[in-house]
């Protein structure tokens, strides 16, 4: 087995060294190319290279943790570049602020998220302070099943109510300070006029339960782990970051296109 030792020994990069050692180990010797001896050797002389040359391993995981980003980041650019996708495009969110906004903020919330709680009035305010803001507001209920029950409701209301008052709606129910189930959320929307027994029928459609899991996957996709988490142009913001620094960034992508400008 001397020719695969200075085989090994002349390779120059470690991912070709990751990718040998991954066929020999898994492929070469399960399939009974080798007999018992030759297996033997073989591993032995793996062994052998890397102990003396362990700053293999330690390049082909940096190789790997590379590719695993760069894959990432190509994930979450098609992503929020795919302005008909499920990320702007979804039953379970609502609009606020203009509709046809050049400029769009997207939030991940949960009715049960104290910081989405803290975050709210900023929001308000930046949909009051620029009139050319569209704001998506996408149901995120990661927190219980009290949150999950609320978003049923909250998205089966787009049947009855639409456009300012369903922000006046998202603002109610998210200002509660209490835990927030199907109980309070159907309370608030009947307050507000609600027909509470079409609401409860058409929270139970399964449309809605496959829309919130819509909204989970592109949650995960874009590696968001928590709320408010926000997609801002081309960039993801995880946290109730404040008005200040919400602002500057909406002031970028209106003047370069870009959350920071060269």
């Amino acid at each position: 087995m001397a020719f695969l030792s200075r085989f090994l020994k002349g390779l120059a990069a470690a991912a070709a060294m990751s990718c040998l050692m991954g066929w020999l180990a898994g492929t070469a010797l399960a399939d009974g190319q080798f007999s018992s001896t030759q297996k033997s050797e073989i591993e032995q002389t793996i062994k052998g290279y890397l102990m003396k040359n362990p700053e293999v391993l330690r390049d082909a995981i940096n190789e790997l943790d590379r590719r695993e980003k760069s894959a990432e980041a190509n994930a979450r650019t098609k992503i929020v570049s795919d302005l008909q996708g499920p990320l702007y495009v979804s039953l379970a969110q609502s609009v606020a602020g203009n509709p046809n906004g050049k400029i769009t903020l997207v939030e991940f919330f949960d009715y049960n998220c104290g910081y989405c709680k803290k975050a709210l009035p900023d929001i308000a305010r930046l949909i009051k302070e620029n009139p050319d803001l569209r704001v998506i507001l996408k149901d995120y209920p990661i927190l219980s099943e009290g949150s999950i029950q609320a978003s049923e409701v909250a998205t089966a209301l787009h049947k009855q109510f639409s456009g300012e008052k369903l922000w006046q709606y998202h603002q109610k129910l998210l200002s509660l300070h209490t835990a927030v189930g199907r109980t309070q959320a159907i309370a608030v929307a009947k307050q507000m006029g609600a027909d509470v027994d079409k609401l409860t029928k058409d929270a139970a459609d399964p449309a809605i339960k496959k829309s919130l899991d819509e909204n989970d996957q592109v949650g995960r996709a874009l590696m968001l782990n928590g709320t408010p988490s926000f997609v801002i142009g081309q960039e993801t913001v995880i946290g109730a970051i404040g008005y200040d620094r919400l602002k500057t960034k909406l002031d970028n992508v209106r003047k370069c296109g870009k959350v920071v400008c060269s």
